[in-house]
């Protein structure tokens, strides 16, 4: 019971460590979010980009849509299913950057169905830098043979597409200005799951309850049978 004891508080003040860690992230990621845009890292801070430190950036590129290149990417918003757009923007570097430019029910999957919101000529992004998604989602792989992505996978993407010099991120446009448009920006789901608390006051129940049996045990008297057993 000592020893359980022990590590019960060890368990507990660990969740206390990790909850603090976790609300300075939130509150980090939320001043990123809000901050006004800058520029999205270039060429030579590729190799430095991390989740910790640049994920939910706001940033802006300048470029040109490769919209030939699109592909979508399976999508559950609060909109309901569909698909994330993810076109390539070649910026005056010759470098690209893949934008996720929102979301599009399944009748608009085809670009045929929203030619008039494809974007011809230099224009400016602006949203959230996030890191890629390797692997895929929704319990199923990517398969890039079959043109089916489930995560936004910029490696695999990139490669499928034959593009090179691709940033290791891509960005989450913001909303258009016509709401009706396709496709919908503005759609990412900044959400932490937080229950670090509840965890610290179990682990610290479970000590406390670990040291209430522990002193009970010390300070319990014999039996009687087992006094009788050890009289000489």
């Amino acid at each position: 019971m000592a020893v359980l004891t022990l590590v019960f508080l060890g368990l507990g003040s660990w969740q206390v460590q990790r909850l603090f860690w976790k609300l300075d992230l939130i509150a980090r990621v939320d001043a990123r979010v809000h901050a006004p845009a800058v520029p999205a890292p270039g060429r030579d801070a590729w190799p430095n980009i991390n989740a910790a430190g640049d994920e939910y950036r706001h940033v802006t590129a300048q470029g040109t849509f490769l919209n030939e290149n699109e592909v979508l990417v399976q999508a559950v918003t609060e909109r309901g299913p569909g698909f994330w757009v993810i076109t390539p923007l070649e910026t005056a570097d010759r470098g690209i950057i893949l934008i996720n430019r929102g979301f599009v029910p399944p009748d608009r999957r085809d670009r045929s169905s929203r030619r008039a919101s494809e974007v011809e000529g230099v224009t400016t992004v602006t949203g959230l830098l996030r890191i890629s998604e390797p692997g895929g989602g929704f319990l199923r792989a990517n398969d890039p043979a079959a043109g089916r992505w489930y995560s936004r996978d910029v490696g695999a993407i990139a490669a499928a597409a034959g593009l090179e010099d691709v940033a290791p991120y891509f960005i989450d446009a913001d909303a258009l200005a016509d709401s009706a448009a396709f496709p919908v920006g503005g759609l990412t789901v900044i959400a932490f799951r937080n229950s670090h608390l509840v965890y610290a006051l179990t682990w610290y129940a479970l000590a406390l309850m670990s040291a209430g049996a522990c002193f009970y045990l010390l300070r319990r008297r014999p039996p009687e049978t087992d006094r009788e057993l050890r009289r000489p």
